[in-house]
């Protein structure tokens, strides 16, 4: 197909699941059964497999034109001397914790048809070898002759050998190839009682060698370079740190030939890619927030104290993903960016509300006692309306959960920090860092130098 340009030696086979209540153990996950298929597959000798999805394959097509989820490309310009760097590579991926489906191109073992043209042998007999290789390529690969009508449609007449012929390498190499007519030997031809000419022939065998060889499987390339890629997949750990561990064996461990080198690919070139847009898009998120809390607080200690709500809400998420066994992915960075909001939301109704009490004269204790008690409820229902709705997402096992599940994680588990901490160190650091004087006007407040 023109949209899947693949060698011959590939396929792809697509296995349909029924519902999960029609399985035989509706408890299983979709990994235990991937597990099951590959015992299955693995005792199959000859072939490699590789397990993945048809959207993400796609995808991972489009992104850097591999399968895998981890591809390294290995660039140069002769086969011979990249393919044992490329299976030193594949080696050092399969011995790396997390691989899976470690495969490398194949780029031999494709039987070839060779015919080498003696070039002495067909200067004896005045041949050149463009009038061997006319004569086979004619009678193995065909050459259209005229074309035959039927009605308004038209067909193309090919000339070539028959089926049985052209798989059969001893009838090759008999092929005959026809001797050049010398001069002046049909001049009287042209006389209506002249005989018909002759011509010579000699078998191809006497002219060229015809043996079945080895050849290149394919030839890949990317901007102009020969490349060769292993690729694999990953499970059961994060691609960033799958890839750096084998990214540093590789430098220390693979010798290149002179004028090769290695480029990674697959989703780690996305991962690579989201992490710096999230490098540019984290930092700006914040000082939005700030500045709106700035805004909103007329005051740059309030502001912090407030600002605070977002680290207190980070080390929740970081802890429950590793509880949770969970890599770090972009998923879970934008549930980050949408807990850091939250967070804010609920150290900001405390904060005002207890600036509100100390205005209407209250002492600092007071106001910090009772702002903390009245605003419990406030704090606790914005909480449990956020963790609560994400936790379907974070239980999800359907399509769509590698996703969901670490957004919810992250929500649920900052949010349960967030608003613990905000009930008590928020208060805490009301008292240590503001006067205890009374709160004319919101103007009035500055930084202590």
């Amino acid at each position: 197909m023109a949209a899947d340009p693949m060698p011959v030696n590939v396929s792809d086979s697509f296995v349909i699941l029924k519902p999960r209540p029609e399985w035989p153990n509706p408890t299983d996950t979709k990994e235990d059964l991937r597990l099951r298929i590959e015992a299955e597959v693995e005792a199959l000798l000859g072939n490699n497999y590789e397990f993945t999805q048809p959207i993400q394959m796609r995808f991972n097509e489009l992104i850097a034109g591999v399968r895998g989820d981890v591809a390294v490309k290995v660039f140069g310009d002769d086969f011979d001397t990249l393919l044992p760097a490329a299976e030193k590579v594949a080696a050092i991926l399969q011995e790396t914790s997390g691989s899976a489906d470690v495969r490398a191109e194949q780029i031999k073992g494709l039987p070839v048809l060779s015919v080498d043209v003696n070039r002495s042998a067909i200067a004896r007999y005045g041949l050149t070898v463009s009038d061997v290789q006319d004569v086979v390529s004619i009678a193995i690969g065909g050459r259209e002759a005229g074309q035959v009508f039927e009605g308004d449609r038209r067909f193309d007449i090919l000339v070539r050998l028959p089926e049985s012929f052209r798989r059969n390498i001893h009838t090759l190499k008999n092929l005959p190839i026809p001797l050049p007519s010398e001069p002046g030997e049909f001049e009287s031809s042209s006389s209506a009682d002249s005989a018909p000419p002759r011509f010579a022939f000699l078998p191809l065998d006497s002219v060229a060698d015809v043996a079945l060889v080895e050849g290149p499987n394919q030839v890949s390339r990317e901007n102009g370079k020969r490349r060769i890629v292993v690729q694999a997949n990953v499970r059961g750990r994060d691609i960033g740190s799958f890839v750096a561990e084998a990214e540093a064996r590789i430098a220390s461990e693979v010798q290149l030939p002179t004028g090769a080198w290695i480029e990674w690919g697959g989703q780690f070139e996305n991962l690579v890619a989201a992490k710096r847009r999230l490098s540019v898009v984290v930092p700006i998120c914040f000082v939005v927030i700030f500045i709106l809390l700035y805004s909103t607080l007329r005051s740059v200690r309030y502001a912090t104290m407030v600002f605070t709500g977002v680290p207190l809400a980070l080390s929740g998420g970081i802890a429950t993903l590793w509880m949770r066994g969970m890599p770090f992915s972009i998923s879970a960075a934008v549930g980050f960016i949408a807990l850091s909001g939250v967070a804010v939301l609920n150290g900001l109704v405390m904060v005002s509300f207890i600036n509100q009490l100390r205005e209407e004269g209250r002492s600092l204790d007071d106001a910090i006692r009772e702002g903390a008690l009245t605003r419990l409820r406030p704090v606790l229902m914005t909480a449990l309306v956020a963790s609560l709705g994400f936790v379907p997402m974070a239980l999800a096992s359907g399509t769509g959960a590698e996703v969901q599940r670490p957004l919810a994680t992250v929500v649920i588990g900052g949010l349960v920090t967030s608003t613990a901490l905000t009930l008590l160190v928020l208060p805490a650091l009301y008292r240590i860092f503001t006067p205890d004087r009374p709160r004319r006007s919101r103007e009035s407040e500055e930084m202590p130098q």
